[in-house]
């Protein structure tokens, strides 16, 4: 049987494992990690506090305090939507919404619009798309405007959002799809002026293959006339005669037959 002083021993060492496995809880609950790219917020009693803490450990007091992490980096929120053009078309759409919170107006977001504020950024773009959408035909949502339609997007978010702290990187239209109808009049067009421009080209080399034969034309008869102006009579005499000479020159037998004015040659 234990003696009242083994009792108590034993009941103070128990005493002490409880108080020391509560110690370690309690170190362990109030210390949060904050994680590269994320930003801590404290909130004691329901009060969140207007500082911010970045990557690191932060401590706090488990039960009247805690630590609220937000995401800082970029982020993306995907969206496929229905736009309204100028012409009253729908043209279906992929969007990337590429956007990031200011480290330093985290309190700020939190306590204007919360943690969910992705909802908010989709219904901003959605209003702001079909207001800078509206302003332009279908057909330019395919083509190099696109770029144009997307910073106009970028920018009319921006007047609402910025101001709560939220950042819009980019707008990103990845994915443009036309009504057929539409989609098959564009093809026809742009055959059309492909066809066009073949036919340009076509026409360009039969107008320089022209030029090139009158320029030989021009320059033939022009050899003809000066050579027709320049071989008079007395010229033609001439080199008949230089002509009988070279021949009576040769060493081969021949016969030559002549009236006096042009040399014949029978070898």
């Amino acid at each position: 049987m234990l003696s009242f002083a083994a009792v108590k021993k034993k009941y103070i060492m128990k005493k002490i494992k409880i108080i020391a496995v509560v110690f370690i809880y309690t170190a362990i609950t109030s210390c949060a990690v904050i994680r590269p790219g994320e930003v801590g917020v404290k909130q004691k009693l329901g009060i969140l506090s207007e500082k911010s803490y970045m990557q690191g450990s932060v401590w706090f007091n488990p039960l009247t305090t805690k630590v609220i992490k937000t995401n800082i980096q970029i982020n993306d929120i995907e969206l496929s939507l229905s736009l309204p053009s100028k012409e009253g078309l729908s043209v279906t759409a992929q969007i990337s919404i590429l956007y990031r919170i200011d480290q330093n107006s985290v309190p700020k977001v939190i306590n204007s619009i919360g943690l969910g504020y992705e909802t908010i950024i989709s219904n901003v773009f959605r209003s702001a798309s079909a207001d800078v959408c509206s302003k332009y035909f279908a057909k330019d949502m395919h083509s190099g405007m696109r770029a144009e339609i997307e910073n106009a997007i970028k920018v009319k978010m921006e007047e609402t959002l910025s101001a709560q702290g939220i950042f819009v990187q980019a707008v990103l239209m990845k994915s443009i799809q036309l009504p057929s109808g539409l989609s098959s009049s564009i093809e026809q067009k742009l055959q059309a002026e492909q066809d066009a421009m073949r036919m340009i080209f076509i026409l360009q080399q039969e107008k320089l293959d022209a030029e090139r034969k009158i320029i030989e034309a021009t320059g033939s008869r022009d050899a003809q006339k000066i050579l027709s102006e320049g071989l008079t009579d007395q010229i033609i005499k001439i080199r008949s005669i230089d002509a009988f000479i070279e021949l009576s020159k040769s060493t081969n037998s021949k016969i030559i037959i002549t009236d006096g004015k042009v040399p014949y040659l029978i070898e």
